[in-house]
């Protein structure tokens, strides 16, 4: 997909938007369509940068461009492990904090290769009509409950084709406590243990979804009844009346970042608008469209977002303690080597 958004009149006639347009690529679906309507249309209209929109944002597909020696993207959306092995690799541009103001972010939001868009959870999600609600009498509670099939019968889904988010749920589903899984993983015993404990569980997997938006389709078509996912996800599908419930217990915190090619075509003017589009104001609107928190910390100060919002987010004070920080160390370092072990076990 390929939009392009124009600047307005008044930041043409005042020669903001002489320079060629940038191109940005994020994800499709209702992630896609929240960073258009709080993100991208204003942050281009107020900078006078036109951009073009473009969907399938990956970072292998980043690196491919980078070692052809032909990129067109100048911004790519990614999640953080992805962009810190990214960076590992030399793929990616260092990000000019002259330029890109991050003063009031939260901590451990921002790389130097990467800036934080948004925070998310990779959570446990159910069909409530099956399993009850979040918080209920009998409903699941943790990764053990998720490979509990004899306690929890039924179909489940997870990731296919990359790593992110994988491994993690695996090991603690295993008795590995949230605080020692990185440890664990950081060697290759560690690494084989927790493939082999979604290996355990695979012949019960009747999917293995590739995308946010096919997470949502198969909870709004009742195709499994649990899966792992995004939780902003889970709850624009509930919106669209998918019978889904989740968790933040055990759930993996991560953030979403602005990640840049190394040789992006129009680096300087891409860092400007990274700078605009990186303000509380367009943050702050995030959470109508999807249920992602800031880490821009002054959009907290100037969201019009209700209480019942703010506090179903997974950066909320209430929420963060029951949640794994994901760790970029751990992603640059073994991100590759767990790939290779993931897609071999997937292949079996």
């Amino acid at each position: 997909m390929r939009l392009v958004l124009v600047a307005s009149v008044l930041a043409i006639a005042s020669g903001a938007a002489s320079a060629e347009p940038i191109t940005v690529v994020s994800w499709g679906g209702s992630y896609g369509a929240a960073q258009d309507a709080a993100l991208f249309n204003d942050a281009s209209k107020n900078s006078g940068i036109e951009i073009i929109r473009e969907s399938g944002a990956s970072m292998s597909k980043t690196c491919l461009q980078v070692q052809s020696g032909s990129v067109t993207w100048d911004l790519v959306v990614t999640g953080s492990g992805g962009s810190a092995a990214a960076a590992a690799d030399g793929c990616l541009e260092k990000i000019d904090y002259s330029v890109v103001d991050v003063s009031d972010f939260y901590p451990n939001t921002y790389t130097d290769y990467c800036v934080g868009s948004d925070v998310f959870a990779t959570v446990m999600a159910w069909n409530t009509e099956k399993f009850g609600e979040p918080g209920s009498d009998g409903a699941p509670q943790s990764w053990a409950d998720f490979w509990d099939v004899e306690k929890f019968p039924g179909t489940r889904a997870y990731r296919a084709n990359n790593v992110d988010g994988a491994l993690e749920p695996a090991l603690m589903a295993d008795g590995v406590p949230a605080e020692e899984v990185y440890e664990v993983l950081s060697t290759r015993e560690g690494m084989e243990r927790a493939i082999n404990k979604i290996r355990e569980l695979k012949p019960h997997i009747a999917v293995f979804w590739d995308s946010g938006a096919m997470q949502a389709q198969l909870m709004k078509d009742n195709e499994v009844d649990m899966t792992t996912g995004w939780n902003g996800r889970f709850d624009n599908a509930k919106k669209d009346g998918a019978t889904v419930g989740y968790s933040f217990d055990q759930a993996l915190l991560d953030y979403d970042c602005f990640a840049m090619p190394k040789g992006a075509p129009n680096k300087d003017v891409a860092m400007k608008f990274l700078a605009e589009v990186s303000k509380a104001e367009y943050q702050a609107n995030l959470p109508f469209h999807i249920t992602y928190g800031p880490t821009n910390k002054k959009a907290y100060e100037v969201t019009t977002a209700p209480k019942e919002l703010i506090e179903a987010l997974p950066s909320h004070p209430n929420n963060v303690p029951m949640m794994l920080p994901v760790s970029l160390d751990w992603y640059a370092a073994n991100r590759k080597e767990a790939l290779e072990l993931y897609m071999e076990m997937l292949s079996e």
